[in-house]
């Protein structure tokens, strides 16, 4: 019997694509007229932009220093204030009568707005962002700090979210059970202790 669920917030509880060129139309522009990147790699870093932190994608895909900075100070200062929609799923877990807590990566300010947008606060005991421009602070890291404020052993918990490689591996690390919601099978190989393409299934691990 799970006591909590932990939830991250880009492509698990709504889709980045669907605001990704209105969001990011200022860098991509920049992105196109980069003379050092490699033209053949840009549709791909656009692809993995919608999907993972910006730093991770700028130190992978080799991007210079300069385009790197232009793109932090660019992103930490927008916010998104259009309308905006969760998965048709997300009903499921918004009926789940157990505490939930949003971890999610990003800057700051445009985190925050994507809450407010998605009207989420009403459905989080608490609300963690993980913002590498201000702190050193993980995902792991928060997970332990809940675990500790609410004495939630490993047991207790069900990480939900969509990369294997961020608060999925975080999860594991602390023996915590994931399940990696897995909309598009992006991730065939990846290891998690449940995975599915639809919220539904959540309920049945609680």
């Amino acid at each position: 019997m799970k006591k909590a669920l932990i939830l991250d917030l880009d492509n698990t509880i709504y889709p980045v694509s669907s605001i990704a060129d209105n969001l990011f139309a200022q860098f991509f522009n920049m992105l196109d007229q980069d003379p050092d990147i490699d033209s053949s790699l840009i549709h791909a870093a656009k692809f993995e932009i919608a999907r993972r932190p910006f730093q991770q994608v700028a130190d992978d895909f080799n991007f210079s220093t300069e385009l790197k900075n232009k793109g932090i100070q660019l992103l930490k200062s927008i916010t998104y204030n259009e309308p905006m929609q969760p998965y048709g799923d997300y009903h499921h877990i918004q009926k789940i009568d157990l505490p939930k807590f949003l971890v999610t990566t990003g800057f700051t300010n445009l985190q925050n707005s994507k809450v407010k947008q998605l009207g989420l606060t009403k459905d989080f005991k608490e609300i963690h962002i993980v913002d590498p421009e201000i702190s050193p602070k993980t995902k792991k890291d928060v997970f332990k700090e809940l675990m500790g404020k609410y004495n939630y052993t490993p047991a207790d918990l069900l990480v939900i979210g969509d990369d294997p490689q961020s608060e999925i591996k975080a999860a594991q690390a602390l023996d915590i059970d994931t399940f990696l919601y897995d909309l598009n099978n992006h991730h065939p190989d990846a290891t998690s202790t449940n995975r599915g393409n639809n919220m539904e299934q959540v309920l049945r691990l609680i």
